[in-house]
């Protein structure tokens, strides 16, 4: 059996959606921009224009960007070659317009520049130059045979000024446009960043765990054997008849007994908080089988009908059981005997693939601040230090299982945890016997 989680969604994958995005919305801008400019320069300037190219260029905008918002619907990444296949759509789509609208002599022949800066900033360096080439061998075919504007008499008189009015408007277009959108892309690259330093801070967190348990094992191989030797002796001395009569002699080692027990407690709690497992090794089972062990494992210590377990799994299934879960699940259930000694409910039941198991207690429940911050490290309502680590290793094991868990308070009082575990994460492979 393979245990794989889920991958999430790359920082780098994300971003080519969001660019794509970006274009869709600059595009309908472009498409709202050169309808309304038509209807300026046709109604009121009173410059007439060929509708028929000019709209039909306007139609392929709308139609790349029908087809652009089809490939974001399904899912899949937006690679860098169809980032710089649909800015080449724009360039061509832009000659095509100041082809039939004056050629270079149409002070809109700038726009040319904004695709270049936004190839520039979305694209690889090898697509940005390829963006660069063609806008310049746009820039060249129109001046091959442009259709020229037909002025009317107040224009023709000055035909210098009427450019310089439109190379301003078009310098405010682009201004504008500009500003908007390196905007959101400095946005995008913050949320970026943001989400690369949460993913950096989570591995660090895990690693933290997993040298803190190796320093943990260590520890316990280290003091585990002198620990029970110094027991057994510190027995047989209290056992040894030489000894049994000295009253004060007995006190010190009964006073040492209780050190050395005081030691192997501090050991083992330490282990615990370092997620030692206390399974030896996974193996197969059922899920109903699994979480009745635990059950009974948490029943074993407590007075009858302090554990309330509600099974309502349903079909059973088989499973292979991971020790490091065993481990978290029964953590959670110590934690509510802490707080709620007389009571605990176990849920188990199932959403789909999905395993659900609710644990609750009748303690004081969690506070604000712990809900804020579940599943980080030393966040912990029983005010030690280094405590916290229970629901932080849980959230780690849950997460790379491909599950979760969340945190609640009940209405009736007392905390609820939440734990979602897919089944296919733990479910037994095809050729494994029980």
């Amino acid at each position: 059996m393979t245990m794989q989680p889920p991958m999430p969604a790359l920082p780098e994958a994300d971003a080519g959606r969001r660019n794509m995005t970006l274009l869709i919305q600059l595009r309908w801008l472009a498409v709202g921009g050169q309808l309304a400019t038509i209807g300026v320069v046709i109604g009121l300037m009173g410059i007439a224009l060929p509708l028929a190219p000019l709209l039909a260029a306007v139609a392929v905008l709308v139609a790349i960007n029908i087809v652009s918002l089809g490939l974001l619907r399904r899912g899949r990444t937006v690679t860098n070659i169809e980032l710089t296949a649909a800015l080449l759509f724009d360039v061509a789509a832009l000659a095509w317009q100041l082809h039939h609208s004056g050629g270079l002599s149409n002070p809109f022949a700038s726009l040319f520049l904004l695709q270049v800066v936004i190839g520039a900033i979305l694209l690889t360096p090898r697509s940005s130059w390829a963006i660069v080439a063609a806008t310049l061998a746009a820039l060249a075919a129109l001046r091959v045979d442009p259709t020229p504007l037909l002025l009317p008499a107040r224009y023709a008189a000055d035909p210098l000024g009427l450019y310089l009015q439109g190379s301003l408007v078009c310098f405010v277009l682009i201004a504008v446009l500009l500003v908007a959108f390196v905007t959101r892309i400095s946005r995008n690259l913050r949320d970026r960043d943001a989400a690369l330093a949460a993913a950096r801070q989570r591995a660090a967190e895990e690693d933290h765990i997993v040298r803190m348990g190796l320093l943990a094992s260590g520890a316990a191989h280290e003091l585990g054997t002198p620990l029970s030797t110094l027991s057994v002796l510190i027995g047989d001395w209290r056992s040894a008849p030489r000894l049994a009569k000295d009253g004060e002699l007995q006190a010190d080692l009964v006073d040492m007994d209780a050190a050395v027990g005081r030691c192997k407690t501090i050991v083992s709690g330490i282990l615990m908080s370092a997620g030692e497992a206390r399974g030896v090794a996974p193996r197969l089972t059922t899920m109903r089988a699994f979480l009745t062990d635990i059950v009974e494992d948490s029943r074993a210590g407590r007075l009858p009908g302090t554990v309330e377990f509600n099974d309502l799994f349903g079909a059973d299934v088989a499973i292979v059981s991971d020790p490091a879960l065993r481990q978290v699940i029964g953590n959670v259930m110590d934690n509510a005997a802490e707080v709620s000694p007389d009571w605990i409910g176990v849920t188990a039941s199932r959403d789909g693939d999905m395993a659900v198991i609710e644990i609750a207690d009748r303690g004081p429940g969690f506070s604000d601040e712990m809900l804020e911050h579940f599943g980080q490290p030393y966040r912990s309502t029983k005010g030690r230090p280094g405590g916290g680590l229970g629901l932080f290793l849980l959230v780690n094991v849950l997460r790379k299982l491909g599950g979760g868990a969340s945190v609640a308070n009940r209405d009736a009082g007392g905390a609820l945890v939440r734990i979602l575990l897919p089944l296919s994460a733990i479910a037994q492979g095809e050729g494994e016997a029980p």
